[in-house]
């Protein structure tokens, strides 16, 4: 029997939970769907993505991605490497907002081989990001 997935949600763990939601929220335009409060402080905001794709890599083409979008190896491994990558419409003015949201660029917007402008940006609370802009 297969199951067929109906939806993609993606937990990240961050101890600073509004910086985290200045960040996908409010810099990165994602829309809030639903929060809720639970027992000694526990919170969770849920956001929407108008569209997700999963995306599955070796660690070889992990490695090539790296060395396009950064110029040399920065994922971590962790169960699986995780990195998360949103399009946006102006690659250069999605890196500027996210880095004053508080992520750190670890590569500015440079063109890939598949004819996209991709940033990598650490965000709060330490996952990978790419922001990336199709060109073609």
């Amino acid at each position: 029997m297969t199951t067929s997935a109906q939806q993609l949600r993606l937990v990240l763990e961050t101890e600073d939970l509004d910086a985290a939601l200045a960040f996908y929220r409010d810099a990165l335009g994602l829309t809030e769907l639903e929060s809720y409060d639970g027992p000694d402080g526990a919170r969770v905001i849920i956001l929407s993505v108008p569209s997700v794709t999963l995306e599955l890599a070796n660690p070889a083409q992990v490695r090539y991605i790296d060395e396009v979008e950064v110029g040399r190896p920065t994922s971590r491994r962790f169960v699986g490497t995780v990195r998360v990558a949103f399009e946006v419409e102006d690659a250069a003015a999605a890196t500027s907002a996210l880095e004053a949201a508080g992520a750190t660029v670890l590569a500015p917007p440079t063109v890939t081989p598949w004819n996209s402008l991709n940033a990598r940006l650490e965000a709060p609370g330490g996952m990978q990001i790419t922001a990336f802009q199709e060109l073609g």
